[in-house]
């Protein structure tokens, strides 16, 4: 018996999804949460557990193998250990992940990784306490370097550290970076800042192709056949140690190959960061659909996936910031 898959009308699979469990964040970094925002969604809103092991399981069923957990900030949603044991142990659920800014994480990582979470992606772009500070509105440096120190303590292995580039403001840190996370053991991932809404139309954007070809360059870095669940494109050193990422949804987009779609935290299913084509699933949830209703309308849901993004034709066209879809 074949193994269900989730093909999309462009012949894609799509085998992961990125589970926004809540909008709310400790941190306001200046490319995703406008200062003095205030409409994230009404508690009641939120998918509950039950909800959410529902959906996922379905999507399972149909396929998915992969989930990341992200946010907002994943680690400020109450009970998130017990919710990754709940997915984790979904049949079908290869590899539970999750998108964390590490504020919490020395309070969370050993549970966490008991619970059945896999792997780490942190959020770090910069090493420098006063820029810090200002890409993330608190200072919170020192709490993100023991969550890292405790995170590979407890076994979590490797750990990329998501680093966005912003001209004019980290961009000088680059190199600096990379030689920390070769010390460290960390995997780096380069990105390109998306126009999704105000916040992200306003950043400095950086073109990270040249930065690319630079690195290679000065690390001797070579082309690498080391890849994850996502869109990074990578180069590794001769010795296979060290591995830096390059997500370039802007000037070398990815569409081909994407395979996942994104949940927010209401239930609302975006089938791509630069459209507004969605599918709302909490009315299904609580409206008393049987598991084929649901399952059906999943396979509904990817059909609305278009072919690609249009950050170039179209940088206005989403309104929504990035809390709001889910990292």
């Amino acid at each position: 018996m074949t193994s269900p898959v989730l093909i999309d009308q462009f012949n894609r699979r799509i085998d992961y999804v990125r589970l926004s469990v809540t909008d709310r964040c400790d941190l306001r970094c200046s490319y995703c949460i406008p200062e003095g925002f205030k409409g994230f969604e009404e508690p009641e809103h939120w998918l509950t557990f039950e909800e959410i092991e529902r959906l996922i399981g379905a999507f399972a069923r149909l396929g998915v193998s992969r989930v990341r957990m992200t946010g907002g900030e994943p680690l400020l949603r109450r009970d998130i250990v017990g919710l990754s044991r709940r997915i984790a142990a979904l049949p079908g659920v290869d590899d539970l992940s999750l998108s964390t800014n590490a504020t919490q994480l020395d309070k969370h990582a050993q549970a966490l990784k008991d619970a059945g979470v896999t792997r780490l992606n942190v959020s770090l772009d910069s090493l420098q306490q006063a820029r810090v500070e200002k890409i993330n509105g608190r200072d919170v440096l020192a709490r993100v370097m023991n969550g890292l120190t405790v995170a590979q303590s407890v076994g979590f292995a490797p750990i990329k550290l998501n680093m966005v580039a912003l001209r004019g403001t980290n961009d000088d840190e680059i190199d600096e970076m990379v030689a920390f996370c070769m010390e460290h053991g960390f995997v780096l991932r380069l990105i390109e800042a998306m126009p999704m809404g105000s916040t992200g139309r306003n950043v400095e954007y950086m073109d990270l192709q040249p930065v690319k070809e630079r690195l290679r360059a000065q690390f001797n870095l070579i082309d690498t056949t080391y890849a994850g669940a996502g869109p990074a494109r990578y180069l590794g050193s001769q010795d296979g140690r060290f591995n830096v990422g390059f997500i370039t949804p802007v000037s070398q987009h990815f569409c081909q190959t994407c395979n996942r779609i994104r949940i927010a935290v209401d239930g609302t299913a975006y089938m791509c960061l630069g459209h507004d084509e969605k599918f709302e699933f909490r009315p299904m949830l609580r409206g008393g659909c049987s598991d084929a209703d649901l399952e059906a309308a999943i396979i509904e849901a990817i059909n609305l996936k278009p072919e690609r993004h249009e950050f170039n034709e179209a940088p206005h066209k989403i309104l929504r910031f990035m809390s709001m879809t889910g990292g």
